[in-house]
């Protein structure tokens, strides 16, 4: 087997090729991804015997009912993926500036964004480009951490949870994330003034789902003030539940502060004084650590950095 040379592979493997290795590696199966492609399946078989042929290795196994990618394989697949996600990226930038418009920007945020961060910065980013096509994902840090890296998003604005992700993004901070906990303005817990860790583990929580980043800081705030986490809980992700349940039964909610403030202030909700401590974490853009910034994305970065600078002069 000879040595994979750079020039060989540019000068062979084509965008088709590429397509075929990620239409494979959804469906796992040569027939549905012949019928996606538009191609016989014979074409496919040949088209995927060339690729391998070219790279020295198989990229799926052959199994009766399935073809999951090998270990090199997955290797592979993944730089499809980003290959595509970077040319769909571009087919769109190019055809909303051939069609007049000022291109795209995809961003992702954590709920303490876009509860304000981001908000204010589409508004002033809209003001100077009002062509400009915006989307914005909600998710967890992690989750948006993995669109990134796959570039589904020019940036995000989320939080480290792991060490490692030092070495792939590039972090400037925004700033801190505070959470606080919760209950209706009818829940008996409400006028109780100061409450102990019985009292509150008397009542349903709702939390975010086990495995996010929050969840593991929250359970680490229960097992430092030595008691075990609520059991009877609703899990969930979604913000528009999280308010919907808190406010129309008695539930306790931890969540950040920026996305209770208004309901707060009008008095729907209020904040127990618990001996609970959950440490805020700054929050900030994240981008893909050696690719820099340009265009709208840049743009908005500068914003953001700006509002979260007026933001600190002002406290």
């Amino acid at each position: 087997m000879s040595d994979l040379s750079f020039s060989h592979v540019c000068n062979w493997l084509k965008f088709r090729h590429l397509l075929l290795i990620e239409t494979l590696g959804r469906t796992h199966n040569m027939h549905v991804a012949a019928q996606q492609m538009n191609l016989t399946q014979p074409a496919i078989s040949k088209m995927l015997k060339e690729i391998e042929h070219l790279l020295g290795f198989a990229l799926f196994e052959r199994l009766p009912r399935s073809m999951p990618p090998t270990a090199l394989g997955e290797q592979v697949l993944r730089y499809a993926q980003v290959a595509l996600n970077d040319a769909r990226n571009f087919v769109d930038q190019i055809d909303s500036l051939r069609q007049g418009g000022h291109g795209q920007l995809k961003v992702g945020g954590i709920f303490a964004a876009t509860a304000v961060a981001l908000p204010d910065a589409i508004v002033a980013i809209k003001q100077r480009k009002p062509l400009l096509s915006i989307e914005v994902v909600e998710q967890t840090s992690d989750h948006l951490m993995a669109m990134l890296e796959d570039k589904q998003l020019h940036l995000a604005v989320a939080r480290f949870t792991d060490v490692s992700q030092h070495q792939r993004f590039d972090f400037q901070p925004l700033a801190p994330e505070p959470f606080c906990f919760v209950v209706n303005d009818q829940h008996p817990l409400s006028a109780a003034g100061p409450v102990t860790l019985p009292q509150l583990l008397e009542w349903p929580w709702i939390l975010y789902p086990k495995g996010t980043p929050i969840r593991g800081r929250m359970e680490r705030a229960f097992a430092e003030a030595g008691v075990a986490v609520p059991r009877n809980t609703i899990d969930t992700i979604s913000m528009q539940t999280f308010l919907k349940v808190l406010l129309g039964g008695p539930m306790i909610g931890m969540l950040p502060q920026a996305m209770v403030e208004p309901h707060l202030a009008s008095g729907v909700l209020v904040n127990l004084d618990t001996p609970l401590h959950l440490a805020p974490q700054d929050y900030g853009i994240l981008t893909r650590k050696g690719e820099p910034l340009s265009g709208a994305a840049l743009e908005f970065a500068e914003i953001l950095l700006a509002h979260a600078g007026r933001g600190e002069g002002e406290r």
